[in-house]
Order: structure tokens, then C-alpha cells, then sequence
């Protein structure tokens, strides 16, 4: 059989019915024992935060931030809640609301961060482009004979003329300019082979 619950049960009924109010629980432990916090969240953690969700203009982890800063204030405050009263919901939302305000008149205080608006709009050259040509040739390069990777790197990687390069190599300069012809002929095929055209 159903049993309904009109009316309410008032405030004594319900602590006979097996759950203690709070006023019960201010009244037998002392002001600095975990049941009453335990007891203030258990009973107001949700129409608290739904009141301070509101304040914060929908910024749930900062009323998340007050709601607790508000309940370790009633657990410092356990001496002083009237436990005759019938909702402590009133103070709660009182205090919960002065901490917004303080929240609110600190951070007006402040300076204004910037934050990483700015930087967003601020052009960076896009090195992967970059980063992927120089990866092509180096595939490329390996893909040359030795005598053309070698040409290759004397005269245009390190900028030797073909004089320079000739010595440095001990081959006479004839046989530096048609290796350096040949060779980037050669790396201009490896090239257009993985897709570079330029």
C-alpha cells in the first residue's frame, strides 16, 4: 500500500523518521565536528549551488569554489547557526553571495589579463612547409649515387666554388662542373619523383 506524503512532514516528524535535521546535529556535536559540515552538504550542497550558479552568471566552477568556501564558513561558524531555526538556507545564500561580491571587487581590482587573445591573432610563418621540403630533400638526396651526393655537398651545401671544391675533393675543375650538372639534373628527377615541382 502506497502511503502518501500530503502534507509534508513537519520538521520534527522528519527526525523521527530516521533522518536528522541539521538543527540536530548542531545541537548534539561540537562546532568543530565533521558531522556538521557532512550534514550542511548532505542538505544544501544542491539548492546552494543552483542559488550561487546564478550569482556567477552560469560559471558552474567558480560557484562550485563559493559553495565550498561558503560551507567550510558554516563549519567555522557551527557555534553561531541558530538551530531553532527552520532553514539555514538564508544565511547560507547571504554568505554565499558576499563571497561573490568579494570574488567580483578582486578581480575588478586587478589588472585586466590579457590572456592568449591577442597572441591568436598574431601571424607565425607556418615552418611545416618548410620542414616537409627539407625532409624531401634529403630523401632525394640519398637517392643520388655518392659521387653526386658528394658534389652536391661541396658546392652548394657549403658554398665552395668550383675552384674550392675541386681542391677540396682532389678532381680536376672539368670534371667538378659536369659532376654538378649531372648531379642536379639527377636531383631535380628525385625531386618531381615525390611530388616537388618548384
Amino acid at each position: 500500500m502506497r502511503t502518501s506524503t500530503y502534507p509534508p512532514p513537519s520538521a520534527e516528524g522528519a527526525g523521527l523518521m530516521g533522518k536528522p535535521r541539521l538543527s540536530h546535529w548542531i545541537r548534539r556535536v561540537r562546532p568543530d565536528d565533521d558531522l556538521v559540515v557532512s550534514a550542511l552538504y548532505r542538505e544544501y550542497h544542491g539548492p546552494l549551488l543552483a542559488f550561487v550558479v546564478r550569482l556567477t552568471g552560469g560559471d558552474r566552477q567558480w560557484a562550485e569554489d563559493v559553495v565550498q568556501e561558503t560551507m567550510i564558513r558554516a563549519w567555522r561558524s557551527a557555534e553561531r547557526l541558530d538551530p531553532a531555526s527552520v532553514s539555514l538556507m538564508p544565511w547560507l545564500a547571504t554568505v554565499a553571495r558576499r563571497i561573490v561580491i568579494d570574488d567580483r571587487r578582486r578581480r575588478d581590482a586587478r589588472p585586466q589579463e590579457s590572456g592568449d587573445g591577442p597572441l591568436d591573432s598574431v601571424p607565425v610563418p607556418d615552418e611545416m612547409e618548410g620542414l616537409l621540403h627539407q625532409v624531401l630533400v634529403s630523401d632525394a638526396l640519398r637517392a643520388l649515387s655518392p659521387a653526386h651526393r658528394e658534389i652536391l655537398n661541396e658546392t652548394i651545401l657549403r658554398d665552395r666554388s668550383v675552384n674550392d671544391a675541386a681542391e677540396a675533393l682532389g678532381i680536376p675543375v672539368g670534371t667538378v662542373k659536369s659532376r654538378v650538372y649531372y648531379a642536379v639534373r639527377a636531383l631535380r628527377v628525385a625531386l618531381e619523383e615525390r611530388g616537388v615541382t618548384a
